[in-house]
């Protein structure tokens, strides 16, 4: 399972920071209509992070997550998966069956989403534009390198790796892969085995792709929430780790 409902970045809030933040309505290649949240620093941003939520669709967490880059002077951009199945919706109640609609969804759509964000924020100027998401989304984060977008690297937190519906993964598409990677998953996450991570590295390395898969120490699937203080190092590690890599290939 990944963030509840009321679950916030475990990231600290830079207080005065000068942003600004609007719901958007943005539209895909085939025609998707899909809800996002943009939040913008003060000023232009000469890079930028398409945001990608986990198998709950966009809701509060991963606006805050935008939020937080925005005040670290990041044009971010959070897009939801399920405008196909279920509209211009977000914040979804919990009772909401996101299983049965991420498995509506294909990587061909998820993607065409994921461009939509990517060319939202190239109107906005950025130059370049990382992709950043969280299980589901930190899937889709990587395999965004290998879709043509153009992205300057991607970030994954606990990011599934195996192949689903009967379309490659990760795992299968290492090799096409063209940004560099950053993977921060849970050492002790019983979702994805650790033998699947070392097969993801050994492949990227493989592929010649620069890359770094961590393995946070005791961390288990969705550790990076604020209200699961007791991996909250492993947490403040990711976070550090995130920023060096966006920095280092901006």
């Amino acid at each position: 399972m990944c963030n509840a409902l009321d679950s916030t970045p475990p990231i600290p809030v830079i207080a005065g920071a000068a942003v600004s933040h609007e719901d958007l309505v943005l539209e895909a290649s085939d025609g998707n209509k899909l809800s996002a949240f943009e939040a913008l620093p003060d000023g232009p941003a000469a890079v930028g992070i398409v945001v990608l939520p986990d198998v709950r669709g966009l809701y509060r967490f991963y606006e805050e997550l935008a939020l937080r880059f925005a005040e670290r002077g990041y044009a971010a951009v959070a897009i939801d998966y399920y405008g196909r199945s279920d509209g211009l919706t977000k914040n979804r109640a919990d009772d909401f069956p996101f299983f049965d609609h991420m498995g509506q969804t294909t990587v061909a759509g998820v993607q065409a989403d994921v461009r939509a964000g990517v060319e939202r924020l190239r109107g906005r100027g950025v130059a370049k534009v990382f992709t950043c998401g969280c299980c589901f989304g930190g899937t889709h984060a990587w395999l965004a390198t290998a879709e043509g977008h153009g992205v300057a690297g991607a970030i994954g937190f606990h990011g599934g790796l195996q192949d689903r519906n009967g379309e490659p993964g990760p795992l299968s598409r290492a090799a096409e892969m063209t940004a560099p990677i950053l993977a921060l998953q849970g050492g002790a996450d019983d979702h994805i085995p650790n033998e699947q991570n070392e097969e993801f590295d050994a492949a990227l390395t493989a592929a010649g792709v620069e890359h770094e898969v961590v393995l946070e120490p005791g961390a288990p699937h969705s550790y990076f929430d604020r209200r699961r203080e007791e991996f909250a190092e492993q947490s403040e590690d990711a976070w550090r780790r995130t920023l060096e890599f966006i920095a280092a290939h901006s």
